[in-house]
Parts: structure tokens; sequence; C-alpha cells
């Protein structure tokens, strides 16, 4: 039994992928910037409180989603889970007895053993004592702001970063995120792969503590066997870590919280709210936005679709209509790996054919024909957090490279609408115009008329400050790459050109100028960001580059706090001897 078959079943928030994805970059878990919520036939994984009998029909049904989740349902959930697992990974179907020893059975002088999941308990709790207390606020209040810090997005780069600047002793942190409980994030609303691209063993939140990464937490509640026979990580099983860190750790999000507009208030921020329902500002000294791919100016809709009636069409980021797809003809505009996923869950939502068109010759695929070797300033995963100190030829070439390169679709993206004998795909035909007639939708393509009944357009997303509500205020003030970086003849590109240049620590720049040193205090920790530091800013691959963000906000908090008067009075404050009574018996005269 393949066990990530057995365990496979956030965009308020985090994390989607880019069409850069050249053999020598490290993988991103969304391969094109265009994502979309789960298919219906995941294998399914336990959720707290589901009966075996539950999880049977679930697996007939669909996955479910889980609004809110109590820790310690969860993890007997995921112990109850560890059984079958584990029983798969040593080859035994689930419910059948592992070949192992016989456990002693338990009295006075043999207590029981601890479950998988009072294990994991014990060794987080232990991990978390080892580390320390969480330092102490030593943030100098300002009275006038609200907060030190707002982080924007309760995915797994906004609870990330919470969480170390808790560490650092920064205070007054706020997360915010515009979901409900338990829906912050792709991965259990519009993600739709069946496991992550990446490896997995990359690291993710926990952040030099191993105790706290998934490989600890999996391995504990399943077995080494089962981790040793995943592939990569489930999407869901990832959904369901990322749940366990932040109730771990104890980080907090503000949820039906939305920013709806940042404006300067001296050398503050302030934010203009809107909380179940209410209008509200605030005040912070910083701001992060850990908004994924969709925080940095939305979809990318080619302008023949903008047209359509809404009911005809949907970009790849939102929920498949299955009611509408069902036994339909449907085209999907798009050949990144969030394509194909997506053309996976219209297949596997009943629909009678899809099309895929690709404006290319062929897919590109991992294994498949070489690539050629990487250029010798790329492909090593182990430093991919100093590729924004690249000069900037070199980030501007990389990026552009794979802008013209063709996205690569993970194998089994390709094997899933591969089972489908109703899936069709179409080589180098890029469309041209879209029309509506009657009840059909007509794509054309080159000298062709196509029919079809739904369109999904996977065309990715976009990357323009002043397309995002929230910075209609900002966006003019910031610089951009074509402020700061002319590309040679034949290397120019439009788009590129307007992305942010951003600075070492994720923060905006001010356009020369402009005086308005102030942007300085917002970091894009989102798809902003992937010119400047080359993989697609939010998705895992990015965690490592993390540290950058804290660093910074701490290191210019403390400083704005130094009190400089003080300081000289300090320095000229006579030495007063302490009395000497502790040793005074041993001094000699």
């Amino acid at each position: 039994m393949n066990v990530s078959g057995v365990i496979a079943s956030g965009i308020a928030s985090d994390e989607v992928a880019s069409d850069v994805n050249p053999p020598d970059m490290i993988a991103s878990d969304f391969n094109e910037p265009a994502v979309g919520e789960q298919g219906t036939d995941e294998p399914a994984v336990h959720q707290p409180g589901m009966s075996r009998r539950e999880l049977s029909q679930r697996e007939l049904s669909g996955p479910a989603v889980t609004a809110s989740m109590d820790r310690r349902g969860f993890l007997r959930g995921a112990a109850i889970f560890a059984g079958s697992l584990s029983a798969a990974a040593a080859g035994c179907a689930p419910g059948q007895p592992l070949p192992a020893n016989p456990s002693p059975q338990p009295n006075a002088a043999n207590p029981p053993r601890p479950t998988p999941a009072e294990q994991l308990e014990r060794q987080t709790a232990d991990a978390l004592r080892w580390a320390g207390t969480d330092r102490a606020d030593w943030v100098r209040t300002r009275e006038e702001a609200d907060h030190n810090v707002v982080v924007v997005g309760g995915g797994q780069s906004g609870v990330s970063i919470a969480y170390q600047l808790r560490r650092k002793g920064v205070g007054r942190v706020e997360v915010i995120d515009m979901a409900a409980p338990g829906e912050a994030g792709i991965w259990r609303s519009v993600a739709r792969m069946r496991q992550l691209q990446t490896p997995k063993t990359m690291p993710g939140p926990e952040m030099g503590n191993p105790a706290l990464g998934f490989r600890a937490w999996f391995e504990t509640l399943n077995g080494t066997q089962a981790f040793d026979a995943l592939d990569r990580i489930p999407r869901l099983t990832w959904a369901d870590y990322l749940d366990w860190f932040r109730e771990t750790t104890g980080t907090s999000v503000r949820y039906r919280t939305r920013l709806l507009e940042v404006e300067p208030a001296g050398n503050l921020l302030r934010l203009h709210l809107e909380s179940d329902g209410q209008q509200r500002i605030e005040t912070t000294r910083k701001l992060v936005i850990a908004t994924g791919f969709a925080g940095a100016g939305g979809p990318s809709i080619p302008g023949f679709l903008r047209d359509l009636p809404a009911d005809r069409w949907m970009h790849s980021s939102g929920p498949v209509p299955f009611e509408v797809v069902a036994g339909r003809v449907v085209a999907v505009l798009g050949a990144g790996a969030s394509a194909f996923d997506a053309a996976a869950v219209a297949l596997e939502g009943g629909a009678a054919e899809v099309h895929l068109f690709s404006r290319r010759a062929y897919i590109d695929y991992p294994g498949g024909a070489p690539r050629g070797a990487a250029p010798v300033d790329r492909g090593h995963s182990s430093v991919s957090e100093l590729s924004a100190d690249l000069p900037d030829p070199v980030r501007w070439r990389n990026f552009l490279a794979g802008e013209r390169r063709p996205a690569s679709v993970p194998r089994d993206s390709i094997e899933r609408v591969m089972a489908f004998p109703g899936f069709r795909l179409h080589l180098n035909s890029p469309w041209s115009a879209v029309a509506v007639r009657g009840a059909k939708v007509i794509v054309s393509v080159e000298e062709r008329e196509l029919p079809f009944d739904y369109i999904i357009a996977g065309t990715g997303y976009q990357i323009d400050l002043s397309a995002q509500p929230e910075f209609a205020r900002v966006h003019e003030y910031v610089a951009r790459w074509n402020d700061l970086y002319q590309p040679e003849a034949g290397e120019e590109n439009g788009a590129m050109s307007a992305h942010p240049y951003l600075g070492p620590a994720f923060e905006l720049l001010p356009r020369a100028g402009t005086g308005a040193e102030w942007v300085r205090n917002i970091h894009c920790f989102n798809l902003a960001a992937q010119l400047s530091f080359g993989k697609p800013v939010g998705d895992v691959p990015s965690m490592p580059d993390q540290p950058r963000v804290i660093t910074a906000i701490a290191r210019e908090l403390y400083v704005e706090g130094v009190d400089v008067a003080a300081n000289k009075g300090y320095m000229d404050a006579p030495v007063v001897p302490v009395d000497p009574e502790l040793y005074q018996r041993a001094v000699q005269l």
C-alpha cells in the first residue's frame, strides 16, 4: 500500500506559486501562481472526533473541512490514525495487527506505554521548556501606537513570523486574517494538489527547533517507517501539522479581520480595518504583509475573459462549481501545475471532458528531458536564502529565464488527469478571443473556433501593488525595479519592471524624491518579493528567509527606543560602592 496515498487526502493568507521554476531552483509547492481548492477524491485524513466508520464514509464522499480544531482532540485523532498509517508502512492493511513483538500487559511494575499522541505532547513540552520561556517584552512602549507589529495573514508565514518575533522578545504583535477560524491559509481552501511539491525534509516554521518540525510531529504520531515511505508531504497532512504548530506555540490570530487601507501617520502606520463587519482604525509601528500570492496584485486574468458572464468562467483561485461542470465540457487555459490540478478536480467532479490549452509545444515535468546544468550561482538549496544578495543583473536574468521557460508540472499532477479518458491536451494553442453564443462559450484558437460549456483560467497571479486596495495611498511612493535597474537590450520585461524593489529585510523602499521614508515600515513577505528574492515568497521554500524580517524589525524597534539623554546620564552617574559586609572579614589591612 502506498502510504502517501493513505494519508493524502490556506486566500486570506499564505502561499501559492510561480511560473518561475527552472530546474536549478528549489521547487515551489505551487509551480505556477494559480491555485484552487482541493479535489473531492483525495483519500481522507483523520479529523478530531471522527469514528472509523465516518472516516470510511469520508473516503467515499470526499474530504471535509473542519472549521476549528481542539488540540487534545486533534492529538488523539492523529494517534488513532497513526495505527492504520503505521500498518500501511509495514505492508499491512489498516486495522490488522502489526508484525511486531507483543507488548507486555500493563501492571504496577510495568506501566502502560504512552500513546503516540501522549509521547508527542510530552516531547514537545520538553522541547519548549529546554528552549526557555519567551523573552520578556523589551520594546519601549509608544503610547500613540496600538501595536509594535501587525502581521496581515494567519497562514503558515504569518503564524511563523509572529512566533519568531515573540521568541525574540518583541511584544504587542497582532496577527489578523480575513478568514474564519480554521480557514486561514490555502491548504484547506484553495490548494488542489494532493501532496506538496517541495522535499519532505525542507525546513518549515520550526526555525531551528527540530522538535517543532514536521518530521518530529509526523514520526512521533506515525512512526519512522511511515515518514520514510512518504514521497512528499500530503497537502492536508501539512495543514494538520500547521494547525498543531499554531496551537502548540500559542500563536493567536484575530480572525474575520480585513485590512482595508494603509496610510502614514507620522512615522507610524494607520490601518483601516474591518472586523466582523465593524470598521475601526488602529496604529502600528511595523506592518508585515504575509498574504501569499493573491496579496500582491490579485489573479492575472486575460482581458478577453474579463467581459464573460460570471457564470461561464472562473479563475483557478476560486472553488470549482461542481454543479456546473458535472456532465459538461470544460476548457482550462494554462499549463502549469495548478492548471493541471484544476483540470483534475473538474474531471473528478464529473466533467464529461476537460480540454487543457498550452501556448507552448510541450509540457515540462521532473524526470523529463535534460535541461542543462544549473548556473554556478544557482541550485544550492542550503543557501537559497542568500539569493537576495545576488547582483541585480543576476536576479533579473534568473527571473527572466523562468518567465521564458515552461513551468514544470509534477508527474503526479499529470498522471492524475491522464487517469481520465475525457482529458484532452492542446499544445501550441494560445487563445486569441472568447465569446458567448447561446449556451456555449466559443474559444478562438488560431483559425479554429471551439465550443465549451465552462472556462477555468489557470493563468496565475499578477504582481502590481496598485491593484491592491489596501495600498491605494501607498503604491505611488514605492520604488519599483524600473526605478533602480535598467536591463540590457533584449532583456526588457514590462511586467517585471513593475515589481517593487525590496530591501534586504523584505521592506518597501521609498521612490526617489518622495521623502516617504515611512514605507520602510512595511515588509512584504508575499509574492511581491519574488523578483527581489528569487523564489515564490510565502511558499515553503521561503521560510528560511523569515529571520531577515525578524532581525530587522527587532533591530529597528530597539534602536528607535534608545534614550540618548538617559544613556549619557547613566554614563555620568557617580559609581556608589556597595556595602562591603559580604566580604569585609577577608580584607587584609
